[in-house]
């Protein structure tokens, strides 16, 4: 299965963004679903004190769902597409959400630094070429007891789940991607998904990465066995995960 990488995605991101929030906006439980896992970091109170880290944040629709939640901490957000990150940058937010324009794995490189009380990657891990490294770049970017939420279509498993996403990306996802010309990006997008990992696929690889206390939790509506959160947490100073 042939999949976009790298420079090839970025561009190809870079081009989709001016109608990738009118896409998303007809997709019931978007931006819903993002507010409920950003919600399932369980950070306190409003976040007042807290740095939370966005990875992948696009156009800004998983930035948004933070404030949301914890509207009170300093959101770092990066995205190595300048496209995405250009519609990101131009919508209002306080002073508290700053952008960065890089591939996450350069954030080092780009200025980002921890430690951060939680990181945020929705719709990422699929797009990158080494999501374990990725997972352990967030880890060591986390404070000892941060928390971490990947958002992200990884089916359930069962044929019913990656038959229903086979039925919408063909009858709505493409349609509407030829419509907008942006073929090649829909099509990447059905197939990055059914190649990518299961939910019980990826809630091992995250605990492969030195994350404990890892849940993989489902969203309600047609999403439902499609699209989950997978909530966890880097180890306190001095424990130990059991291999």
């Amino acid at each position: 299965m042939t999949l976009l990488r790298d420079e090839e995605l970025s561009s190809a991101f870079d081009h989709a963004a001016a109608g990738y929030d009118r896409l998303v906006a007809v997709n019931p439980g978007y931006h819903s679903h993002l507010r409920r896992s950003a919600r399932r970091l369980g950070l306190p109170g409003d976040g007042t004190g807290l740095r939370v880290l966005d990875l992948g944040c696009g156009t800004g629709a998983s930035t948004a769902a933070l404030l949301a939640a914890v509207p009170g901490a300093e959101i770092v957000a990066v995205d190595a597409s300048a496209g995405m990150l250009e519609r990101a940058a131009a919508k209002r937010w306080p002073s508290t959400v700053r952008f960065v324009h890089t591939p996450v794995e350069r954030l080092a490189q780009a200025g980002v630094k921890g430690p951060f009380d939680a990181v945020f990657a929705a719709y990422l891990l699929r797009n990158v070429g080494d999501p374990d490294a990725v997972l352990g770049g967030a880890r060591e970017l986390l404070a000892p007891g941060g928390r971490l939420a990947v958002h992200e279509y990884a089916l359930s498993g069962h044929p019913a789940h990656r038959a229903v996403w086979t039925a919408v990306c063909r009858t709505v996802v493409m349609t509407a991607g030829s419509a907008l010309g942006d073929a090649a990006l829909y099509r990447y997008l059905w197939r990055s998904v059914v190649g990518f990992d299961t939910a019980p696929r990826l809630r091992d690889r995250i605990e492969d990465a030195g994350f404990e206390r890892v849940r993989a939790l489902p969203v309600p509506g047609w999403q439902t066995g499609i699209v989950h959160t997978l909530v966890a947490q880097r180890p306190l100073a001095g424990e130990a995960v059991a291999a």
